[in-house]
């Protein structure tokens, strides 16, 4: 039997539903922030199951997807300059940049690797083949994987490592939530918040979406009870008038979070004045990036006037037909978007909520119960 059996009941479901549907006095809208969540509300059509009494938007929690066009091209400008052999995760080999993709200059010949861990890049660097090469890590995530980037470097300067840098995209969770709720259309009851930044973060992030904005927020796990759990939750403290933060995936989640990770990414980083989020803009205090102190391991830093002419001369241009900054907020699901389905498919996607398999809109098309 699957460990995973156990919430993913019948019987448990239909009560749940069951509950939710009766007690949900008017349809909510619920924001499931992670693109995991959405991934599992499609796949178990758990949209469908209380469709008459909660609408899901699916919210910024795609780090692929969030990622900037300028970050893409400025990825593929450090990939192209001599002797640097670039690293970078799966998802984001696809996503489109202005006028070309990772995977695409690495057809074209450059040095571009994927990884399934940032340790791998310690046996790129072991190769003596690279000794003379500058291995360049594109950084990506939430509060989920700083952590093991910054175990990555500090096993660099443990083992004094000279050629690997980093090229910092790590970002926070709640500056784009507030952003959301800043905004004067916000029509959003409550959020699902992501377990498995949650992990690492504890409960306290979350504290202004119930003190500051007044709206629900409880911390889920990812199986279907735990979803529709997490949601009766919201609804009961919609009902009660009572917003607050709530842990309904308590088997993982702890209050205060992980603190030797915690204390593991403050060593390394700082907060930046502010990042460039796709479909929002610049949002301040978001984002993070290397400690001044360790600026030699700071790809921004080592080739700052390569990325400088870059940001001089770049023409960082968004495909106008696709949607998935609108979606990203939330104002839009997948197949409100003109490309969806049609143009934008998951073997030629248009926008990086195609392409990531946290995407809404490759959620949306693999399970296509919408």
């Amino acid at each position: 039997m699957s460990i995973y059996s156990s919430f993913r009941q019948k019987n448990d479901i239909e009560r749940l539903v069951f509950l939710i549907n009766n007690e949900a006095k008017e349809t909510i809208n619920i924001m499931e922030i992670c693109g995991g969540h959405t991934h599992s509300i499609m796949k178990y059509g758990l949209n469908a199951l209380i469709k008459d009494k909660v609408n899901f938007l699916h919210g910024p929690g795609c780090p692929v997807c969030v990622m900037p066009i300028k970050r893409i091209d400025a990825a593929i400008c450090i990939a192209g300059l001599p002797d640097v052999i670039l690293v970078a995760y799966g998802d984001m080999m696809r996503v489109p940049g202005t006028n070309s993709s990772l995977i695409k200059e690495r057809a074209k010949g450059k040095d571009i690797r994927m990884i399934y861990s940032p340790l791998d890049i310690i046996k790129i660097a072991g190769d003596k083949s690279n000794k003379n090469k500058k291995i360049v890590f594109f950084a990506i995530g939430f509060e989920t994987t700083t952590p093991m980037t910054a175990a990555l470097l500090e096993e660099v300067i443990t083992k004094k490592i000279e050629n690997v840098f980093f090229y910092i995209n790590h970002v926070l969770v709640p500056p784009p939530i507030n952003a959301i709720l800043d905004s004067n259309d916000s029509l959003i009851d409550g959020f699902i918040c992501p377990g498995h930044v949650s992990v690492i973060t504890g409960s306290g992030i979350y504290s202004d979406i119930a003190q500051k904005y007044k709206k629900s927020a409880v911390i889920s796990g990812f199986e279907p009870y735990d979803i529709l759990s997490g949601t009766l939750l919201i609804v009961r403290q919609i009902n009660d008038n009572n917003p607050s933060v709530e842990i309904a995936y308590k088997r993982v989640v702890k209050e205060e979070g992980n603190k030797k990770a915690q204390d593991l990414v403050n060593k390394y980083f700082r907060v930046r004045d502010e990042f460039e989020w796709r479909g929002f803009g610049n949002i301040a205090k978001s984002g993070l990036r290397l400690r001044d102190k360790f600026e030699y391991f700071d790809a921004e830093y080592v080739f700052a006037d390569k990325l400088k002419a870059l940001e001089l001369n770049g023409d960082f241009k968004e495909n106008t037909g696709c949607k998935c900054g609108e979606i990203l907020r939330g104002k839009l699901k997948p197949v409100d978007c003109p490309l969806f389905g049609k143009v934008c498919i998951p073997e030629n996607p248009v926008g990086a909520c195609m392409v990531s398999s946290e995407g809404a809109c490759s959620a949306y098309y693999k399970y296509r119960n919408f």
